[in-house]
């Protein structure tokens, strides 16, 4: 069950100020005016689809970037876990630590059953604005990365 309604398309996309690698503070008002964000759920660190999923999106980084894309992963690991977790995958994008599951119930995609969130993928255009969602219905579906490189494409 999701603790709260999804996100709707053209709706302000909710702030949030998470730890990211070595305990820094990663702002979404960081980014307004100046980049399209790529906000990629995924439920746990170390598990067998994120570890496929985020390498994945990792092989793309180039297209999202050409695209003037920034990604962020989100879990809701602690920082320190998602610092290890990115090291083993080499991952050059920062995964960032929602330990108090705010900002995964406040894009909806909470699973207050276990805990975490599910396996989603939003796109907040350069003015704050949410653009593109693909919430998955099943935790072991992985969301499009040529969907979410088609919507970054649509933007001005």
């Amino acid at each position: 069950m999701q603790a709260t309604a999804p996100l709707e398309i053209g709706q302000t996309a909710p702030e949030f100020r998470l730890k990211g690698p070595g305990g820094q503070f990663v702002a979404l008002s960081e980014y307004r005016g100046r980049k399209n964000v790529v906000l990629v759920f995924y439920p746990l660190a170390f598990s067998p689809v994120c570890s496929h999923q985020l390498p994945a999106i990792e092989k793309e980084i180039a297209r999202f970037e050409k695209l003037d894309a920034t990604v962020l992963g989100v879990s809701v690991d602690s920082h320190y876990a998602n610092t290890v977790f990115a090291e083993r995958l080499r991952l050059s994008f920062p995964l960032l630590s929602d330990f108090k599951r705010e900002v995964s119930a406040a894009y909806g995609v909470l699973l207050t059953e276990s805990g975490h969130s599910g396996r989603a993928i939003f796109v907040i255009d350069k003015q704050g604005k949410l653009s593109y969602k693909d919430v998955s219905p099943v935790l072991g579906e992985i969301p499009s990365n040529d969907r979410v490189l088609a919507a970054l494409a649509g933007l001005p």
